[in-house]
């Protein structure tokens, strides 16, 4: 019946649910288990969870669990059992990396290694896809407990699971003249995804030709450099120097995608640069947060572009990551268009870390 959500749309409401601090119920078959995110766990809710039978636990990612000296037995995750006095800030130093300063003595930690981890690695993929901190509580439970979480939204595992790691379609909603400072034949595209995440915009420079090689850029959304003119990071300079390469050449395509800080959203992001304030680079600040070193998807601009009638470009990059994914998704790059600007005595480490981690070409 249309009028009954979907799994996807059931996946959004999940979402939603963990950032305000609820709990969600993932089913695999018999097997079920509540999901409460780390960062959003409030003490009465935990404490309740805590008087039920069974024994909760909190699932983290590998990268977390290396620097709290956790074994991660299953892999790319571990699985810490809460102490019986656990209460939330418990939960959140051992989740929140900005707290290891101040809570520098943690465990030992009693960590599980027999069971089936699928329901908590689901779990952390759900906390990741809401921006939150990639730590989550989860309790196993049964038929016999499921009234308890009546109200609760129910997403099926497997299905959800499909659904995070497959690209999310996106459909285009409005396009409208915008002239700009680089050109005042512009045009702004929004494009908005099926599964009711962040909208991601495409600017176009004057009319490019679809049938040659498009002026191109992914850019990636980041408001401390491109709104407040951050020196941390080029991403500002980047911004203003593609779309001024694109008013002086007389066309091109910007596509401007909603994956702040790397894909993991400004607060985590926020987070990071409070961890490079401690000595920390950008890879190992992420790392330290739970997260892989880029959490985007680019599979998104390549979306774009082909709707718009794109084929081939000419990308204006420095990230070989870029070139090879528009590459796999079928998109032709004949040319790499070097971007190299704005670099600061507050970002050199930075830009020297991309470069010799993430093989940026500067």
């Amino acid at each position: 019946m249309s009028l009954v959500p979907t799994n996807e749309e059931l996946l959004a409401r999940a979402r939603a649910d963990l950032r305000m601090g609820l709990g969600v119920v993932l089913r695999d078959g018999d097997k079920a288990a509540l999901v409460l995110a780390a960062e959003t766990l409030t003490d009465t809710r935990l404490a309740d969870l805590l008087d039920l039978p069974g024994a909760p636990v909190l699932a983290i990612t590998a990268r977390r669990a290396a620097t709290l000296k956790a074994r991660p037995y299953d892999g790319d995750l571990a699985r810490i059992r809460l102490p019986q006095q656990a209460d939330a800030n418990w939960v959140r130093n051992v989740a929140e990396p900005a707290r290891d300063l101040d809570t520098p003595m943690k465990g030992p930690f009693s960590v599980e290694r027999d069971g089936s981890a699928a329901l908590h690695r689901v779990a952390i993929a759900i906390a990741k896809a809401s921006r939150l901190l990639p730590a989550v509580v989860v309790f196993r439970t049964d038929a016999s407990q499921m009234s308890s979480f009546t109200g609760l939204t129910e997403l099926d595992a497997v299905a959800t699971d499909a659904l995070l790691q497959d690209h999310t379609p996106l459909s285009p909603i409005v396009d409208a003249r915008l002239p700009l400072e680089v050109s005042e034949k512009g045009r702004l595209h929004v494009f908005r995804p099926d599964d009711g995440g962040e909208e991601h915009y495409a600017v176009e420079i004057g009319s490019p030709n679809r049938s040659k090689p498009v002026l191109a850029r992914l850019h990636s959304a980041c408001f401390t450099g491109d709104l407040l003119g951050s020196l941390k990071c080029d991403c500002g300079p980047q911004l203003r120097g593609a779309l001024a390469q694109m008013g002086e050449a007389g066309s091109g395509i910007l596509l401007y995608l909603n994956q702040e800080g790397r894909g993991i959203g400004l607060a985590n992001k926020m987070r990071a640069y409070a961890l490079q304030d401690q000595g920390f680079d950008t890879v190992e600040a992420n790392h330290r947060l739970g997260f892989e070193d880029d959490e985007r998807d680019f599979r998104i601009g390549a979306q774009i572009l082909k709707s718009m009638g794109v084929s081939s470009v000419r990308l204006l990059t420095n990230n070989p990551s870029k070139i090879e994914m528009l590459q796999a998704q079928g998109i032709d790059v004949v040319e790499r268009v070097p971007l190299r600007v704005g670099e600061t005595q507050y970002n050199s480490d930075y830009l020297a870390t991309k470069a010799r981690k993430s093989g940026h070409l500067l």
